[in-house]
């Protein structure tokens, strides 16, 4: 027992020390920063490292680290190795660290530090070490170089017309992507580390003459309780600064797009783009931009309407359809014109199962075989979902396990949830729902349902702004890209509780 607690008692102690370690420094002897180096690394094999002399002064003893397969190595031996070794101009009574810096070493990102942490961080992310004998403070180079899938578009964003090019995995080559398209010193770019393992660089990105403040400091909080060992993906960090639903719908927008990200950013919002994933947030996120598709904005004012109010219709359909047909079918057969309700009743006689199990279990089968042809390869997995819901459907309807209306049913549903793939998940849970309501107690519940689905839509907050585009009126400026999407030369505004800039530009006198 007593030594139990004196194992309690020196725990704190050894937290202490790690601290201790972690702010450790450097120290003016060569070897002993080798050897403290060479501890941290300690059966790392892909940590190079080499010492070497000047050849004029060969009391001036240099050494650099850096990790193999992210750094590149020509870079090294050209720009630091072969002017270290070969320069005539060091003086060793002199700050050598300093000369080296300003008139040796020909590189153009270079950064000074005592501190063994960001030593770690660095070189362990394609920087180069530089120690120098009699210097407590060493150099990091820039010498990155990661092998990066080339820019292609986003499987799962494509469209009809406009760019064509999406998100990679490399941070930098992201940022450049949007940097290009924004040529304004308003673009703001500010880079935090979060993941005590991984240390994930994450750019927070806005226009500073456009974004609400309120909401930049309010996201600057919430990043500040990411505490996890880890960051793989941006939905780390989503699912730690987002609102809850318990729906599914999302209050934190994702996109693979770079013209996607530099639009939200000219309306307001923050940009948040996380190394090793092409998948960027945005924020705040309207309950409109589910149906919103950036090519909206690349074709027809009519045609991006009437598609807008396509995807609008398709949501509620996927919803409600499924519930609809169990509330006629089992509650309410007066609605039905008399030939139809006739037709029901006798495909329903020879159904084994009542009409609301059966609409789960198709509901079920259809959503495996969705998920299936999602992980399959895309050259099996289109023919899978395509021939596996033609056999399946065929031979149960055949066999008679299910109603041909059923699979009619279940098939529009299925479809139409595919056409509003951002509310996916919302669509699934809000039908299950539904259709256990509608299955107690016809349109009823049904109505229930819908009630409290509208309710959590109009309750659902971002960051402080209301999901559901607030309107004091039915002015166009104000409803110019909610249900329909007005020409370019019409957009005056910007959404008020997203910027304090809401004035996006003047109207041409010619126009009015």
């Amino acid at each position: 027992m007593f030594r139990w607690l004196k194992k309690q008692k020196k725990a704190p102690e050894k937290a202490e020390n790690t601290d201790a370690q972690d702010k450790k420094v450097l120290s003016k002897s060569l070897k002993n920063n080798r050897d403290t180096i060479n501890t941290l690394f300690e059966n790392v094999d892909t940590m190079l490292s080499r010492e070497f002399h000047n050849a004029r002064q060969p009391s001036l003893a240099f050494c650099i680290y850096y990790t193999d397969g992210v750094t590149d190595a020509s870079l090294i031996n050209e720009h630091i190795i072969k002017p270290l070794m070969l320069s005539e101009d060091i003086d060793p009574l002199h700050d050598v660290l300093t000369q080296v810096k300003n008139h040796v070493v020909m590189m153009n990102d270079v950064s000074q530090t005592c501190r063994i942490e960001k030593i770690i961080g660095s070189i362990t992310y394609g920087d180069t070490l530089l120690l120098i004998d009699g210097c407590d403070s060493a150099l990091l180079f820039s010498s990155k170089s990661f092998q990066l899938r080339s820019l292609s578009e986003p499987e799962g964003e494509r469209v009809l017309s406009g760019p064509r090019e999406g998100f990679t995995e490399g941070i930098m080559t992201n940022l450049s992507l949007i940097r290009r398209r924004l040529r304004t010193n308003n673009l703001k770019i500010r880079m935090i580390t979060k993941g005590k393992q991984t240390n994930t660089s994450v750019a927070v990105l806005y226009m500073d003459n456009i974004v609400n403040k309120n909401i930049l400091n309010e996201l600057y909080r919430r990043l500040e309780t990411v505490n996890i060992d880890g960051i793989l993906d941006s939905n780390y960090i989503k699912e730690y600064i987002a609102e809850r639903s318990f729906l599914g719908f999302n209050t934190v927008g994702t996109t693979e797009r770079p013209d996607v990200v530099v639009g939200k950013l000219l309306e307001g919002r923050i940009a948040l783009v996380v190394d090793g994933t092409p998948v960027v947030l945005t924020l705040p996120y309207l309950f409109i931009e589910n149906f919103q598709s950036n090519e909206d904005y690349y074709m027809n004012t009519i045609y991006a309407t009437l598609s807008r109010l396509l995807r609008i219709a398709s949501f509620c359909f996927s919803v409600t359809i499924p519930a609809v047909y169990i509330s006629l079918v089992a509650f309410h057969h007066e609605i039905l014109p008399h030939a139809l309700m006739l037709n029901f009743a006798a495909e329903r006689m020879g159904a084994p199962l009542p009409a609301a199990v059966e609409c789960f279990v198709m509901l079920i089968l259809f959503d495996i075989l969705r998920e299936t042809g999602i992980r399959m390869p895309n050259h099996i997995g289109q023919a899978m979902s395509i021939v596996g819901a033609l056999i399946i459907g065929q031979a149960a309807v055949e066999a008679k396990l299910v109603t041909a209306p059923m699979i009619i049913v279940v098939a529009l549903s299925g479809l139409t949830i595919l056409l509003v793939p951002r509310l996916t998940t919302a669509s699934q849970v809000g039908r299950y729902a539904c259709l256990i309501l509608s299955s107690l107690l016809g349109f009823i519940g049904l109505m229930v349902g819908v009630a409290v689905i509208i309710v959590h839509i109009i309750n659902l907050k971002s960051f402080g702004v209301p999901m559901l585009t607030q309107t004091d009126s039915l002015r166009f400026q104000e409803i110019k890209d909610i249900f329909i999407r007005a020409p370019w030369p019409k957009m005056l505004t910007r959404y008020k509780p997203l910027t304090d800039n809401i004035v996006r530009q003047t109207q041409n006198a010619s126009r009015k």
